[in-house]
């Protein structure tokens, strides 16, 4: 099994630009602790234009990721299973292996899944394990992205309502190094893949829902999520919990993320 080895500084400035971005006080420094998924954050793999797809990801085939001869990429979901904190400012390794990637014909049609495992590293201590789901399909037949979604849970007993705009999703982009277009090009992600608007980033719910989960819970040592309907830039969501079960609904009542989380 092929494995792509990462090393990267963590600098504490990037975290603590996001914490900004995401309204809060830029906390983070050098030998502090970063906050729960921050690690999304670092490990840039930047690809000259030549090597990037028609949705401004790199493509696939050539490297960890199979080509699965479908075009749209959507990051379905995840688990993470933390161990210690990682350290801000202090360098780390990242460990990537293609644990699966399979093909199946699915109601909508030819549908890839792919799942990569990442070990990130520092000083000799394993301080997270993550497992990313990715699904590729195909084009839209040139109407709106319409499917069945979920209805989502009303019953939680804690809740916080977030909103987006396309300045959040184009900094969230740019501190990840995602170049995907349907996060920031508005004719890309309606006339191409058929959205109504800028979708919201699927590990963008997720880091709401974990820093959402720590605020209640604690530390967190497990967590596991699921997108289940996209957002968009335009929608205010709300982040619930109940028990260890957490979910992102949206204005619809739509159940836009699904999680459980461990502490």
């Amino acid at each position: 099994m092929a494995e792509e080895i990462q090393t990267d500084g963590i600098d504490p400035a990037r975290a603590a630009t996001f914490q900004v971005a995401l309204g809060h006080e830029a906390s983070v420094v050098a030998g502090t602790p970063l906050p729960p998924f921050f690690h999304q954050l670092y490990f840039w793999s930047p690809r000259p234009p030549s090597q990037l797809g028609r949705d401004g990801h790199p493509k696939v085939g050539g490297g960890l990721i199979p080509d699965m001869g479908l075009p749209r990429r959507m990051w379905a979901g995840g688990r993470l299973q933390f161990n210690t904190p990682m350290i801000a400012g202090q360098p780390a390794e990242r460990r990537s292996t293609c644990e699966n990637a399979t093909s199946k014909t699915g109601r909508t049609g030819p549908l890839g899944f792919v799942t990569l495992r990442h070990e990130i590293w520092q000083s000799e201590t394993l301080c997270l394990t993550e497992w990313q789901d990715l699904v590729y399909r195909q084009d839209p037949s040139g109407a709106k992205v319409k499917s069945a979604s979920p209805t989502a849970r009303t019953d939680e007993t804690n809740s916080r309502d977030v909103t987006f705009d396309s300045t959040l999703l184009f900094r969230y982009s740019a501190l990840t190094f995602n170049g995907h277009r349907i996060h920031y090009d508005l004719d890309y992600a309606r006339d191409v893949e058929g959205y109504a608007g800028l979708v919201v980033h699927g590990p963008l719910l997720a880091q709401l829902l974990m820093l959402f989960a720590e605020d209640l819970m604690g530390p967190l040592t497990q967590f596991a999520f699921r997108a289940t309907a996209p957002l968009m830039h335009f929608e205010t969501a709300t982040l619930c919990r109940s028990g260890q079960t957490l979910w992102v609904r949206g204005p619809d009542v739509r159940q836009c993320m699904m999680a459980e989380a461990s502490t």
